[in-house]
């Protein structure tokens, strides 16, 4: 494991310029260039703000404004659109760049990092464009928005793991792929981002309780929505990111060596 951090941080300077030039291209032949990762967020954060919020600011109860479902909304989707992003890229990213992997020598840990990396930038220019909407939807920030840092850290830990154990296993088991935008679908209406948690009935909230993402969504929401600490069930989200992390370095660690030959 030591290995992997040692070559990731000696290629630190491939990773982070890959990222870079990753979002040059993205936005090469644009006319508002670099304003379109902020300008798409943003959008999406007035139709939240100014639909959704007048159709289902009922159903969030012990709020007074009316705009508090919108900020529900949006806080749930920080979290989950760093979480599945990270995912999605990194279960594919041994594949989409198995051209690079057969002409190039470099550290492979250093593709799903830039995948992260990219995945990273663009939620905090999603947060960004929150954070300036806020005060127009009557929410200030507090000083409980300062755990939106390690909160964003342990969603990137979670995904992370999770994508490099499912990247590494799709490189083996293509099906893996096909899965995993399946099981996303499910796994966002699993969880209390556009349904407040205290309409979910008692006998399946049980089941809520095995999903990590639950409490980080949960969290997101006490800190922006409420200007409240973490739910404390953060802890076990952390536990299984851990998990991950350890099973898929393990995992990857083994199978890195013949993944050019299988692909």
């Amino acid at each position: 494991m030591s290995a992997l951090i040692k070559a990731a941080w000696s290629y630190r300077g491939f990773i982070t310029s890959s990222v870079r030039n990753e979002f040059k291209s993205r936005l090469a032949r644009s006319r508002f260039g670099t304003a379109w990762v902020v300008l798409q967020p943003l959008a999406q954060v007035l139709i939240f703000a100014t639909i959704l919020s007048n159709v289902l600011a009922a159903r969030l109860d012990g709020v007074d404004n009316k705009y508090a479902y919108a900020v529900y909304l949006i806080s749930g989707i920080l979290c989950w659109s760093l979480l599945a992003e990270i995912i999605q890229r990194c279960t594919t990213i041994f594949i989409d760049n198995a051209s690079l992997l057969k002409k190039v020598q470099f550290p492979r840990i250093a593709l799903p990092l830039i995948a992260i990396g990219s995945a990273t930038i663009t939620n905090l220019a999603l947060l960004g464009v929150i954070l300036l909407i806020l005060p127009f939807l009557n929410i200030f920030p507090s000083l409980a928005f300062l755990w939106l840092l390690p909160l964003m850290l342990l969603t990137i830990a979670l995904a992370a793991g999770i994508g490099l154990f499912l990247g590494t296993l799709n490189v083996f088991v293509r099906d893996v792929g096909q899965i995993v935008a399946v099981v996303l679908q499910f796994w966002f209406w699993v969880t209390p981002i556009v349904y407040p948690i205290t309409v979910v009935p008692e006998g399946f909230r049980a089941t809520l309780a095995i999903n990590p993402v639950v409490p980080l969504v949960l969290s997101y929401h006490n800190v922006i929505l409420f200007g409240q600490s973490p739910d404390p069930r953060v802890l076990w989200s952390a536990l299984v990111a851990v998990i991950f992390l350890l099973a898929a370095l393990l995992l990857f660690r083994r199978g890195a060596s013949e993944m050019v030959d299988v692909l």
